[in-house]
């Protein structure tokens, strides 16, 4: 069998940035297993796999894998899979994705890039020691939960951010958390970093989902709808960020770095 792929930076301006994301148009969807087997393969934060719906208001099905589980929600791939579609078909302006746990995605064109509407998944205050220990911090600001198993860390300052050394093995033993740390930014009005070892991923480089929980955070913090933001790993990726209604909206460019056959 052999199956087109391509390789996405997403949220990146230039090669080597933002989040690389695998994807893969089908025809059918192949078993879990498969699927999960050509994530594990890939070896990247996430494949989304993508199959053309029959519902007429929707353009195609959406899943996405980590090298080790399944996903409610993954932002970055979704807004890759968007520049997938959109970059062959001119004539489209947004792209419709219907989802397994997180509704309706759509990823629409905003100047030369895109603009991806999520969720709002608003957190909630929780104690949270032995994540906040995980990172080998004595305490943190503020604490916040979301019921997805997403944990949001709260800093005074960027310095933070960029000096944390967590213990992934200590995180992982939480399970399959996405623990966001995230504090007032310097050369961008909110800064985080993301770390997800419980689903095989340490670092993630731009993470889109954790921005549908930061964002009703921040917006209610800074007393405005929009702002922007960086995610301070290694490869690093800027956003730009409003709270529309009911919805989160992301904006972020993409750089195609491959396009092959994935032979099975």
């Amino acid at each position: 069998m052999r199956l087109p792929i391509a390789q996405i930076d997403a949220f990146a301006s230039a090669p080597f940035e933002g989040n690389p994301a695998a994807v893969m148009p089908l025809s059918d969807w192949l078993d879990d297993a498969t699927l999960q087997a050509i994530a594990a393969e890939n070896n990247l934060s996430e494949t989304a796999f993508i199959v053309a719906s029959d519902d007429g208001d929707v353009d195609f099905d959406l899943r996405w894998f980590t090298p080790t589980s399944e996903v409610v929600l993954c932002g970055h791939a979704t807004l890759a899979s968007g520049h997938f579609v959109l970059s062959s078909a001119p004539d489209m302006d947004r792209v419709r994705f219907q989802t397994r746990k997180a509704g309706l995605l759509e990823v629409a064109r905003a100047g030369a890039g895109y603009e991806l509407a999520l969720p709002v998944w608003g957190p909630s205050p929780k104690p949270l020691p032995a994540i906040v220990a995980g990172l080998g911090l004595e305490r943190a600001a503020e604490t916040l939960w979301h019921e997805h198993r997403y944990g949001l860390i709260v800093l005074d300052s960027a310095d933070q951010i960029r000096a944390l050394d967590p213990d992934f093995r200590a995180l992982a033993r939480e399970g399959d958390v996405l623990t966001i740390v995230t504090a007032p930014g310097e050369d961008s009005d909110v800064v985080s970093r993301v770390f997800a070892p419980g689903a095989g991923i340490d670092e993630d480089p731009v993470t889109g989902s954790a921005h549908a929980v930061m964002v009703p955070y921040w917006a209610r913090r800074l007393g405005r709808d929009h702002f922007t933001a960086y995610q301070a790993s290694k490869r690093g990726g800027r956003l730009t960020c409003r709270l529309d209604g009911d919805r989160v909206v992301l904006g972020g460019d993409c750089v195609t770095m491959m396009e092959g056959t994935f032979l099975l």
